[in-house]
């Protein structure tokens, strides 16, 4: 394991472009944020290096996408930690900003927080923007989701 994270480690990416699509392509290029304005969904092949898919729902309960004519950013982190290489990083102006590790018990705390956000706002309670837990540093760490789940989640299941 810990040659893998150091594998992982040396291809870690410091920087991503975009890509505006109406479907997410079946093979995602390295280094290219996909952006589905039609599916609010964004996708990348997780910027560790480990070459898994990293699905990001833009959503008030999950990411915020902002695109300032020039370059698309994520907010908040992305957090991979349902991957075996658990990384964590900011997306921000077409920069990777690695950030550290969370123990078990942060990523717990993090998981609960997204779901009681979730249930008030689908309760009605409204948009409660995800809170960002850790800033951008140059430590590492890791995370992705499968694109199934995020369609079962839009489809309410």
């Amino acid at each position: 394991m810990a040659h893998r994270n150091r594998m992982a480690s040396a291809a870690r990416r410091s920087a991503y472009r975009h890509r505006f699509v109406d479907t997410l392509p079946d093979n995602l290029e390295e280094g290219v944020l996909y952006v589905s304005g039609q599916y609010a969904t964004s996708a990348h092949k997780c910027f560790c290096g480990c070459g898994r898919e990293v699905i990001t729902p833009i959503h008030p309960t999950k990411w915020r996408l902002t695109f300032d004519g020039i370059h698309v950013s994520l907010h908040p982190s992305v957090g991979s930690w349902s991957l075996p290489c658990k990384s964590h990083y900011w997306l921000q102006a077409g920069n990777v900003a690695w950030s550290e590790a969370f123990t078990e018990k942060e990523i717990e705390t993090v998981r609960a927080r997204d779901l009681v956000a979730q249930d008030h706002y689908f309760s009605g309670g409204g948009a409660s923007p995800p809170a960002a837990t850790v800033a951008p540093t140059t430590a590492p760490l890791e995370r992705p989701r499968r694109w199934s789940k995020v369609v079962q989640w839009f489809r309410g299941s």
